[in-house]
């Protein structure tokens, strides 16, 4: 017997020959269904038309459902069928063929039913969480992009878990529609309990015409009387998809957009290729009169039953359970790390300040060490200092971020450069130390202090500390978790990832899990492709449908995109976050795992979960790629200068951010009043408009500036008013949200009073009465009261030292190595050229300049984001060029893939071949693959052995760039 769909069609066949006395059939049985998704995993459809497609077999659609024309075609399908079977010497009997399974890496590409599974108690939320990781892992379905799951494995961890029939989607309602009553209680054995749902949620059924209506009240009384039958608790459930009734119109406009349903969603008309107007189910929230309501059409006790009865009878069989455990941060275990790190501490601590240690020094180290290992946080900051060692140890700088240079114990175990001491004298020799205050009360940076030797032995003294306290990192008590973010180089960021897995395990270690949502202007989208698809269901055409969605009101389109805004629309991952599981854990005690944006078979998988669910739960760390290390590399390796060498105090490099003067530019095209146009972090306009108006001269006042350019409300309507109107100083405005501290203990207010100011102005909160009494009690300036107001956020001043840091040391290779400066701005930082202007000189650069300021300020025209991102190149390189350097033409046996050269015999930059538009980093690397084994011969030869196209040479050769290379190997008199 050939059969396609030999489930369906045996169930009815042999229900009839029972009927007649006669033996039902159990083998000969071919199934083409089985076979179809046997051989074609790949196919959206297995219907018996679609299988005639891919063997073609030829099938009239008007013929079809006919028992003789259905048996022919079956026929002629089975005979290819074997064909195809023996070419790819596929051995079957055929009592395989009816029991034929799709291999594991095929579920993927069956359909699925729905199913419910509820955990009982905490062993079946783990389980759980492994069920949902397995299915967005190992059965992922690339084909329909959903997470899939076989019964085996369901059935494999089943034991602490209820499992329900689920919705319309489920296989006992389509077994009620299709099947005998034999089938239906032979499917309902499987579940736990039986689902049924109200009337109104089979709705798209019937305005789909798949139904009619009185048929719905049928199916439901059905499986009602069979799962009765097999003493199954059948349970009323809403599955509800949104809150209220009204919002319905939402789920409409979000699932018929193209982008979120085609291909994978039921409900999408454009998953069967249709248009709307379509109406989803109703599936809002029903109260228990509402259910009741729902099931008016039962026996009163019957419907009171399943609504009430039974549906707690399965909630009481539920434990209360969190789906996170919330009650402390889960670290990793290394080994006795708690003294390693005590350890470190100190003995570096000795190294710098002498044995024995200074009082407050060692008070502070003590302080800090106590809370640290007695919250649990020693192996946070020894995984930490094990990946900056790593990474220094293969030669790339790591930067620190946040708020993690208030720790003294970050310092000194070499996770940070910033040093949170008071400002201070040390000498590198004899170990005498200096507080700042002392002679210089005022200041607020060690890298201020003037220069002095020791009057021990006359060594001359490390100036450092930046006056930060350690409460703004971990709290009083040390009891907040920390958060320690690291900056390594971008080209070194994957392998310091890589490295997790070496130092804890690839078990243990998953990329932070990011949650996307609709943003407002693409719902706005969804809304205007709703009501244009409406209209063309209609029958207007797509012009007509366009002209009437442009008259239509605004602000329903508004109302319709509102309810979709904020929804999930894909997974990603954090940029830098790894998510660390304890020795002693699954990954599934916390979160199930998944493919981030469902890429199968990416290098990393990710938290199902958002990773801000699980922050304070399980430890993350933040390790973020960065351009800023890249390029001080790059400026270090090409100039041989030590970066721990670079002083931060040389004046040249100071006076860069308050006026250009140490450039010594022959002429200021672009009129700048700063020379920090290309330094990070300060070289936006935003920031240098701030350096224009304050003017700084030290290291302290570029920390608040770089705090006033981070925070919300901090610079604008602030302390950019409070300065402009001369009511106080730079130094005297709040920078940072850590200065608030310390100006408040300095006034006099109580250590924890001025550490909940801090708190609640960093966070937006304002001033509670009671502080703002105790700030005007001890003379706090009224400015500063108003100031702390309006503040909605605060850079941590931490990461301002840090950036800061970061800033100077570029900053000294623009004033001391310009050549290798411009060098590596444009190799690293620029993401576009106009190579033609740049060669031909500062003229050529200035008029290109001018052309597109023209273009966007009196044509009117808006640059393109190319355009832009040349035209931030074209500064830099104006300023270059005014400084007395040029850029030489390309080197067809000089120039780099990517990155410019330095020639400082002819104080140029010599580009590389990128800089060309359309020739792609890889085509430039087989350049100088091939000129390293031999010269080139031709123009000929050149497009021969590279992968350079025919444009980039031709581009080439317009430039000069190939000249003196004849066009082909082929001799000729002219060659002569």
């Amino acid at each position: 017997l050939v059969t396609h769909n030999a489930s369906f069609d045996i169930a009815f066949l042999n229900q009839a020959l029972i009927e007649l006395g006669r033996e039902p059939i159990k083998n000969g049985v071919v199934d083409t269904l089985t076979l179809s998704q046997y051989i074609f995993p790949e196919s959206r459809s297995h219907r018996l038309g679609v299988l005639c497609r891919n063997m073609e077999v030829e099938y009239d659609e008007k013929s079809a459902h006919r028992a003789d024309y259905d048996a022919f075609v079956l026929s002629e399908v089975w005979q290819t069928l074997l064909v195809r079977l023996t070419k790819e010497n596929i051995h079957l009997k055929h009592k395989d063929l009816v029991n034929l399974k799709a291999k594991d890496e095929l579920i993927s590409h069956l359909r699925p039913k729905h199913v419910i599974a509820l955990a009982k108690n905490l062993d079946g939320l783990k389980d759980l969480y492994r069920l949902v990781s397995f299915s967005n892992i190992d059965y992922f379905a690339k084909a329909l992009k959903i997470p899939l799951l076989p019964r085996r494995v369901l059935e494999q961890y089943r034991s602490n878990l209820l499992i329900g029939s689920a919705c319309f989607n489920g296989e006992v309602y389509e077994n009620a529609r299709y099947y005998n009553s034999y089938k239906l209680k032979k499917t309902m054995a499987f579940y736990d309990y039986i689902e049924v749902q109200p009337p109104e949620n089979y709705s798209f059924l019937v305005n789909t015409g798949d139904l009619e209506a009185d048929d719905v009240q049928r199916y439901i009384i059905d499986i009602i009387d069979a799962a009765k039958e097999l003493g199954k608790p059948v349970c009323a459930t809403g599955d509800v998809h949104y809150c209220k009734k009204e919002e319905k119109i939402f789920r409409d406009v979000y699932i018929s957009a193209p982008q979120v349903g085609k291909g994978n969603h039921p409900l999408n008309p454009y998953f069967r290729d249709e248009l709307p107007p379509f109406e989803n189910p109703d599936q809002h929230y029903r109260s228990t009169e509402e259910m009741l309501e729902c099931f008016n059409f039962l026996d009163k006790d019957l419907a009171y039953e399943i609504v009430v009865k039974n549906t707690n009878m399965i909630a009481d069989q539920i434990e209360p359970l969190l789906p996170v455990p919330n009650n402390h941060l889960y670290t990793p275990k290394i080994e006795n790390c708690e003294n390693i790190l005590r350890d470190m501490c100190f003995k570096k601590a000795h190294e710098l300040y002498g044995d024995p240690l200074p009082e407050f020094i060692q008070n502070r180290l003590d302080t800090e060490l106590n809370g640290i290992i007695s919250n649990g946080f020693s192996v946070i900051y020894y995984i930490a200092h094990l990946l900056v060692k790593k990474s220094n140890e293969d030669g790339y700088i790591v930067g620190s971020r946040g708020s993690v240079g208030s720790s003294f114990v970050a310092t000194m175990s070499d996770i940070t450069e910033v040093n949170p001491l008071p400002p201070h004298y040390r000498c590198p020799k004899c170990k005498h130390l200096e507080w700042g205050k002392e002679s210089y009360p005022g200041i607020r940076s060690g890298f201020d202090l003037p220069a002095k030797k020791c009057p021990i032995c006359g060594e001359e003294m490390v100036r450092d500390g930046q006056d930060i306290p350690f409460e703004t990192f971990l709290g009083f008590k040390a009891e907040k978790v920390p958060d320690i973010d690291l900056n390594f180089p971008g080209d070194y960021q994957a392998q310091a990832h890589e490295y997790t897995k070496v130092l804890l395990g690839a078990d243990k270690v998953f990329r932070a899990g990011t949650i996307e949502t609709v943003a407002e202007k693409t719902a706005f989208g969804f809304a205007r492709g709703y009501i244009e698809r409406l209209y063309m269901s209609q029958g207007k055409t797509k012009e007509e449908a366009q002209t009437l969605l442009a008259a239509y009101p605004k602000a329903k389109l508004d109302y319709l995109a509102s309810g979709c805004v904020g929804v999930k629309r894909t997974t990603g991952q954090h940029p830098g976050g790894i998510v660390v599981v304890p020795n002693d854990n699954e990954v599934y005690d916390f979160t199930p795992v998944q493919w981030p944006a469902d890429e199968v078979g990416s290098a990393w998988k990710t938290t199902h979960f958002d990773f801000h669910s699980i922050h304070d739960t399980i430890l993350k760390l933040d390790m973020l790629g960065h351009v800023d290390p890249v390029a001080l590399k790059m400026m270090c390796d090409l100039t041989h200068i030590n970066i721990k060498d670079i002083p931060m105090n040389d004046p040249d490099v100071l006076a860069l951010f308050s006026k250009p003067d140490s450039l010594k530019l022959h002429n200021n095209y672009l009129n700048e009043t700063t020379g920090a146009m290309a330094i990070p972090e300060f070289g936006t306009d935003f920031v240098r408009g701030i350096l224009q108006k304050t003017r700084p001269s030290t290291f302290s006042d570029l920390v608040i500036i770089s705090g006033l350019s981070h925070g919300t409300n901090v610079w604008n309507g602030n302390a950019e008013t409070i300065i402009d109107n001369k009511t106080a100083t730079l130094q005297e405005v709040i920078g940072c949200r850590d200065d608030i501290m310390t100006y408040l203990i300095g006034k006099g207010l109580p250590s924890d009073i001025s550490f909940a100011i801090m708190e609640d102005v960093r966070k937006g909160k304002g001033l509670k009465p009671q502080y703002e009494e105790a700030m005007i009690a001890h003379n706090v300036p009224a400015f500063y009261i108003d100031s702390c107001k309006k503040i909605k956020y605060m850079f941590p001043k931490g990461h301002a030292v840090a950036y800061v840091t970061m800033a100077i040391r570029v900053g000294y290779f623009k004033v001391h190595y310009p050549l290798e400066f411009y060098a590596t701005f444009f190799s690293v930082r620029s993401k576009q050229y106009d190579i033609i202007p740049m060669i031909k000189g500062e003229e050529a650069i200035i008029n290109r300049l001018e052309q597109l300021k023209v273009k966007e300020k009196t044509i009117g025209e808006k640059l393109t984001t190319k355009e832009e991102d040349q035209y931030k190149t074209l500064q830099i390189a104006v300023e270059m060029t005014q400084r007395g350097y040029k850029f030489s033409n390309i080197d067809l046996y000089r120039s780099d893939a990517t990155k410019f050269v330095v020639d400082h015999e002819n104080k140029c930059l010599i580009p590389p071949f990128i800089t060309i538009d359309g020739l792609g980093e890889n085509n430039a690397i087989t350049v100088i693959e091939e000129r390293q084994k031999r010269p080139f011969t031709s123009k000929e030869d050149l497009l021969r052995r590279t992968k350079l196209t025919s444009t980039n040479v031709s581009d080439l050769d317009a430039m000069g760039v190939l000249d003196g290379l004849s066009e082909s190997d082929q001799l000729s008199l002219f060659d002569f």
